[in-house]
């Protein structure tokens, strides 16, 4: 049985864990998902919707953490998340995360790599590590003072606590609360009208953003100047300008 399944619906791939009943995150289960955003990197696909069911995800696989203290050498843990995360931080595309219930430590480590966090309505998300006496260790300490800023971020790592849909809407965690039986249709919906995008501007904002963040201003203008010229070029860009100039709306072929 797969643990992480991979369709395509028109220019949407839409990566599932599966790995009943909670989606604990394996090596095993990080080596597909990693595998799966590389598939998705394909000019073909220009948006990505990750999820799982009943739960996103529930955290990692504890028994592989008791495994790991009872080895006789001590390996890097965690880096089979760090690197799906990575990869699915850094595709030039439109990327959402659909949680379903619970998306606890590597569970929401995996949905902020995600452009945006789609929650239902009875969904928790959080960083308990710090109740097992570890802290995250694929992203927590990083993306999630980024998102909801460093003394929030603080609280929440250091509590351990589970953070309801509706408060993660109000820090800026969830993009958008939405009804569990409506969440996934929504998500995929709205991702179709991502794919019909400049999928090369999408990219060339994120580059943009994501390596410009921390850097010192020139620095950052270095960052946007060098993305802006990637995508001035293509041909999406000069679709969209024409479209300006003609009265039309763009007919943007991703590229």
């Amino acid at each position: 049985m797969a643990l992480v399944e991979y369709a395509t619906e028109g220019a949407v791939a839409l990566v599932r864990l599966n790995r009943p009943p909670v989606n604990a995150l394996s090596d095993e289960l990080c080596a597909e998902l990693l595998e799966a955003f590389r598939r998705a990197g394909v000019s073909s696909v220009r948006a990505v919707v990750v999820t799982g069911q009943p739960h996103f995800a529930a955290g990692a696989d504890i028994k592989g953490f008791q495994a790991a203290h009872q080895a006789a050498s001590k390996e890097r843990i965690a880096a089979k998340l760090v690197e799906a995360a990575w990869e699915l931080e850094w595709l030039p595309k439109p990327t959402i995360a659909v949680v379903f219930g619970y998306a606890l430590g590597g569970g929401l480590e995996l949905a902020m790599a995600a452009d945006f966090r789609y929650l239902a309505e009875d969904a928790k998300v959080g960083q308990p590590e710090i109740s097992l006496g570890i802290i995250p260790g694929a992203g927590g300490t990083q993306r999630l003072p980024r998102i909801v800023g460093y003394q929030t971020a603080k609280e929440m790592v250091l509590s351990g606590r589970h953070v309801e849909a509706g408060e993660a809407a109000r820090l800026g965690l969830a993009d958008k609360v939405v009804p569990a039986g409506e969440l996934l249709e929504k998500a995929l919906r709205d991702a179709a009208v991502w794919a019909q995008g400049p999928t090369e501007a999408y990219g060339a904002a994120k580059r943009a953003l994501n390596d410009g963040w921390g850097r010192s201003l020139v620095g950052g203008l270095d960052v946007e100047r060098a993305a802006f010229e990637d995508c001035f070029w293509s041909e999406d860009a000069r679709e969209g300008v024409s479209a300006f100039i003609q009265k039309r709306p763009p007919e943007f072929q991703g590229r």
